[in-house]
Order: C-alpha cells, then sequence, then structure tokens
C-alpha cells in the first residue's frame, strides 16, 4: 500500500514538457510511480482539474532565523514553496558568528522584541543542527555569507583583510562549505562587503569553486551608486571567469531612471558567458518595488565604515553632516524619490510602518534628509522603495535563464513574524509570477514558467533527486488552481496569504491542504545535493 496516491492531476514535471494526465504514487517521501495506479494508499488526493508540479524551489531568500523564531512560519508553504536557500547577499545569520558578526545577530533578533528560546554558538554546523532540532515546515539549505565571514574575522571596517586574515576567512568559508553549506554569497553593495576588493572575492570564490558550490551575489551596484550596474556585472562576470564558480546574479534589477531600459543588456551579457561555458545565470522578483535596509538604501557607505556606533558618531559630527544630506538627496533620487521610500520596519517608531519619509518628514516637520537620518539614529529600519520599471521586469522575468527568487523570509500573518509592513514578496512572489506571466499577461506557457521554479534552480545547487517530478525523485510537490491562484499581499496590506494552492507535499507527507498547515515539520536540512 501506498502512503499517498494522487490521482488525475494534470503534471507539469518541472523540466518544460508538455503536461499530462497522471497519478503520482509515493512511500518512504519518494515518488515510486507514475501513471496509471490502481493500488490503495493511505492518503488520497484527488487533484482532477488541478496542475502538479514539482514543490518551488526559493534560489534566495532571508529565512536564516524564521524557524527559530516561529516553527509555523508558513508564508512561503502556503505559496507553493518546499525549498528555501537561505545565506544570501553575503548575510548568514547563523554562522560563522564571532565578535561583531555576533553582536549584529543579537541585535537583528532585538529588533524584532523577540526573547530567544536558543542559543546561537557561533558555529555553523551547530546553527545546522539547531534548525534540525527546531524543525522546519520546508527543506532548507544554507549558504555562508561574505560579510559575516567578514565581519567575524577583520570586523566591520573599511579595511583590506592581512594575508594571515585572508587566509583565516579562506579556512572558515572551507569549513563551513564541509559542514554543509551549499554555497557561498556575497553583498558587495552592502558594507562592510562593499569595502573589499575584487581580488579577495576571487579568492573565497576559489573555495566553492573546488567544492561545487554555488556562488550568490548581491553585485556591487544595481544603479550608479559607485561602479555601476554594467561594471558590478563587468565585475561579477570576471569573477566566474577567474574563479570557475558557479555564479547566480541575485535578485537582477534594473534600479532607479539611470538604470532603466538596460535590462536587455544585462540579459546579453549573460548569454554571451553561457556561450563562453561559464555557468553563470540570475534570479528575479516580480515586482517593481525592492526592499532593503534604510541604511542600505540610502547611507553612503563612508558613513557605515567601523559599524553602527561609528556611523552614529559621524552623524553627530556638524562638519560631515551637510555632506551627508547631500549624498542621502542623491541617494533618493537613485530610488524613484523621498515619496516612493516607505517603511517596512521600524521598531523604534511602529507608527511610521507603511508611511513613506515625505509623510514622515511632514510628521516630524523636517526636510526628509533629516527624517531619514532620525529613523536611522533610532535603530535597524527596513524600507520598501518604488524604483523598477515593469518593462525591464518582464523582460528579466521571461528570459529562460533567470528563476524565481522572492528576496523574502517565511514569516506568518500572526505572531513574532508578523510586525511591520514587510514587502508582499515574502507571501505571494510564486503565485505571482504564474498569475501574472502566464494566466494574465501570457509571456510564458505554464511548463515554462513552472521550469524557472522548479528545476532550473534546482540545478544551481546540483539537487540530484529535487525539481522534477520523475520516479526516485523526492516527493516535493505542488498541486494548484491555474485558474485561481493569485497573490493577494500588497503593498498596502501585506500580511495576506496567497490563494489557489490546493495542496503541498514535502518529503512525501502532506504539509499543507485545503487551507490547513500540518504542524509535523516534514522539512529537511539540506546538507548534500544528493539528500
Amino acid at each position: 500500500m501506498y502512503e499517498v496516491v494522487i490521482r488525475n492531476g494534470y503534471i507539469y514535471d518541472g523540466l518544460g514538457s508538455n503536461p499530462y494526465i497522471a497519478d503520482i504514487a509515493i512511500l518512504n517521501g519518494i515518488i515510486v510511480a507514475i501513471g496509471k495506479i490502481e493500488d490503495e494508499a493511505l492518503n488520497v488526493i484527488d487533484a482532477s482539474g488541478y496542475s502538479v508540479s514539482p514543490g518551488f524551489i526559493d534560489l534566495h531568500t532571508h529565512s536564516d532565523l524564521s524557524f527559530l523564531i516561529e516553527p509555523l512560519a508558513d508564508s512561503k508553504l502556503r505559496q507553493g514553496c518546499t525549498f528555501e536557500l537561505i545565506g544570501n547577499c553575503g548575510r548568514s545569520d547563523g554562522g560563522p558568528l564571532f565578535g561583531e558578526a555576533f553582536d549584529l545577530t543579537s541585535e537583528r533578533l532585538e529588533t524584532l522584541n523577540f526573547t530567544p528560546n536558543f542559543t546561537l554558538t557561533g558555529n555553523y554546523a551547530d546553527y545546522l543542527n539547531l534548525l534540525e532540532q527546531k524543525g522546519t515546515l520546508i527543506n532548507i539549505a544554507g549558504q555562508i555569507g561574505h560579510g559575516t565571514l567578514r565581519t567575524s574575522v577583520i570586523g566591520s571596517g573599511d579595511t583590506n583583510p592581512t594575508l594571515d586574515e585572508l587566509d583565516n576567512m579562506i579556512s572558515l568559508l572551507d569549513e563551513c562549505l564541509d559542514q554543509g553549506a551549499m554555497g557561498f554569497s556575497t553583498g558587495l553593495y552592502y558594507a562592510p562587503g562593499n569595502y573589499s576588493r575584487t581580488e579577495e572575492i576571487i579568492k573565497l570564490c576559489n573555495v566553492a569553486s573546488k567544492k561545487n558550490k554555488l556562488y550568490s551575489t548581491h553585485m556591487r551596484d544595481e544603479s550608479d551608486y559607485s561602479i555601476g550596474l554594467r561594471g558590478a556585472l563587468e565585475e561579477t562576470m570576471s569573477i566566474a571567469q577567474i574563479s570557475g564558480v558557479k555564479t547566480q546574479v541575485s535578485h537582477l534589477k534594473c534600479i532607479g531612471p539611470v538604470t532603466w531600459g538596460q535590462a536587455d543588456i544585462l540579459l546579453s551579457r549573460i548569454d554571451e558567458m553561457r556561450r563562453g561555458g561559464y555557468d553563470v545565470i540570475a534570479d528575479q522578483y516580480p515586482y517593481t518595488g525592492s526592499s532593503t535596509m534604510l541604511a542600505g538604501a540610502v547611507f553612503p557607505r563612508w558613513v557605515q565604515a567601523g559599524g553602527r556606533a561609528e556611523a552614529l558618531q559621524r552623524i553627530e559630527d556638524p562638519a560631515l553632516y551637510d555632506r551627508l544630506k547631500k549624498d542621502i538627496s542623491r541617494n533618493f533620487y537613485r530610488r524613484g524619490g523621498a515619496g516612493a521610500i516607505s517603511i517596512a520596519q521600524c521598531p523604534d517608531n511602529r507608527e511610521f510602518d507603511g508611511l513613506n519619509l515625505e509623510e514622515i518628514s511632514d510628521v516630524m516637520n523636517c526636510d526628509p534628509e533629516d527624517a531619514a537620518i532620525t529613523l536611522f539614529k533610532g535603530g535597524t529600519v527596513h524600507v520598501i522603495a518604488h524604483s523598477l520599471k515593469q518593462d525591464d521586469v518582464d523582460k528579466i522575468a521571461c528570459h529562460p535563464y533567470v528563476c524565481v527568487g522572492s528576496d523574502g523570509s517565511s514569516i506568518r500573518t500572526e505572531g513574532p513574524l508578523s510586525v511591520g509592513s514587510p514587502h508582499p514578496r515574502s507571501y505571494g512572489t510564486f503565485p505571482r509570477f504564474i498569475k501574472q506571466y502566464v494566466r494574465e499577461k501570457k509571456m510564458l506557457s505554464m511548463q515554462e514558467a513552472i521550469r524557472k521554479m522548479t528545476s532550473l534552480p534546482a540545478s544551481r545547487l546540483d539537487l540530484k533527486r529535487r525539481g522534477s517530478l520523475i520516479v526516485n525523485n523526492w516527493a516535493d510537490i505542488v498541486i494548484f488552481d491555474p485558474e485561481k491562484i493569485d497573490d493577494k499581499s500588497t503593498f498596502a496590506n501585506p500580511h495576506q496569504y496567497s490563494v489557489g494552492i490546493k495542496s503541498v507535499l514535502v518529503n512525501g507527507h502532506i504539509a499543507y491542504k485545503d487551507d490547513i498547515v500540518n504542524t509535523e515539520h516534514r522539512g529537511k536540512i539540506i546538507r548534500d545535493n544528493n539528500d
């Protein structure tokens, strides 16, 4: 007897093949048969009239602490995701954590007004074990963040590592990859990654390349903050060429008026690299608004060197204040103006959540630059900036070597992860992609959209048994109504789950069915591409 049989579903295999109607039999978490299945099962799911696909794989997330804080963080599960890759943009909150890096993760927990019932030792293997012990609703794999690694070894200053410090970083990365990290990420746009030279990243990518691990990068620029969007892409390509590392360009986008209309140029460069034999692709979320920290969006990096304490000292220096305001004003323009930048989370002033900087400046009776500085003084603030053009978003979304990645987290509509006014991508990325590009705009076939959410991201981590519906693969499966799948989360009202998902299976177990979440936590911590 089978554990689960899914009957009469319209099956998309995840590989881009044409769909067909069949049954799927599952035993011990594995797909054991596909076809006409007569045998009985403990659980039968009637998928007549529904689409059946591999579970969606979110290759770009920031759920490093989500399931430690709230074991029922279900915003990704409810949109059909069965797998998340964490540790992106150069930040891995689980490790390695030493010195300043440990303090920064502790501060992030404090901004949620959350008292941890767990202990982070700083050791990456301990972190993975802790995640496993706490349990997750979906499968999780992790990456080591360059910013976390760098801060652990040399701190947050604008400085280059000594040879001994660089050797220490290389050794730590090598150790963490052996402990189960599936990749290495950079956030070269952010402090302290922004202070590093290209050769530092190449040496670290050499480690990832030798172990066939993924390199994910939030590039040094996505507008004209420093070397420009195209310059940042060229740096990324140089790193890929010299190190040979498998490269993932994170959330490919064109921020602000200076870069609008450059999507074709970026995609052509990726195509050129691939023709040259380099394994480079990108990911993207289907929204015209982005989200990051207030400091990352509008504060110049010279202010942030050395960490928050030194930044606050510089802000209080009258000789630097006018320069700071001018830099913030220029960065407002890059992000679409102060009115286009709204607050996602302001722990020190929750009444500002959801308001934009122009509105907040009116409340404070000051200009938007002063308002931003005041908010920064109060603590870590997250913002949403509406600074992308739909035409660029559409072109990037439809490219065959761009997969879907939310850049969000597993959160929930209640409890400690329901605070603030977050970007709707954490609740709606994958249903939105299908609704927008398959059903409404008809720019992609359903099988191509699903490939970009399943087998394509699975290939980045070289996952041997996930991302496609074939016999002997793990039964990570989503069953959805193609006419009703929809993202309900909006910028104005983000805490809303997606709809149109009938059932989600994680490792062969029913994790979600008919609006009910299974609390047994069947997700796995993935340390190896064979798992």
